[in-house]
């Protein structure tokens, strides 16, 4: 697994805590955390109300708090990256899917493809 899709993997695990418990971030580290994994976890953090709005635009007939923590913390993830300039649009979106896929549901996958599809599509060029 490359450095990047660690430390994807360790931010949604640390984002899954987060909202699944309420506990502060900081809390959750246990040990020496990748720092991508660290910055993209606090970042998400200080901007989830903000995506969450994003993807309840998006996501027709459903609402960020309606779906799964899993789901919600990987769209979330996805909306950093797109927003940034390190990464492509279509890796962050592929990364999304591919966690999807791996940590929730094929169904998921396709709802997580779909929602993000839809916000770069209707991005203000």
């Amino acid at each position: 697994m490359s450095g990047r899709r660690a430390a994807r993997r360790t931010a949604l695990f640390l984002l899954y805590q987060w909202d699944v418990t309420g506990q502060p971030l900081a809390s959750l580290y246990e040990g020496e955390v990748d720092p991508f994994a660290r910055e993209t976890a606090e970042a998400v953090t200080a901007e989830a109300a903000d995506y969450d709005r994003r993807i309840t635009e998006a996501a027709e007939g459903w609402t960020a708090d309606r779906l799964g923590a899993i789901e919600r913390n990987i769209l979330r993830i996805a909306l950093h990256e797109l927003d940034g300039e390190e990464v492509p649009d279509e890796v962050a979106i592929d990364e999304a899917v591919n966690l999807a896929k791996r940590y929730a549901t094929d169904d998921a996958a396709r709802l997580v493809n779909g929602i993000l599809g839809r916000i770069v599509r209707e991005r203000v060029p």
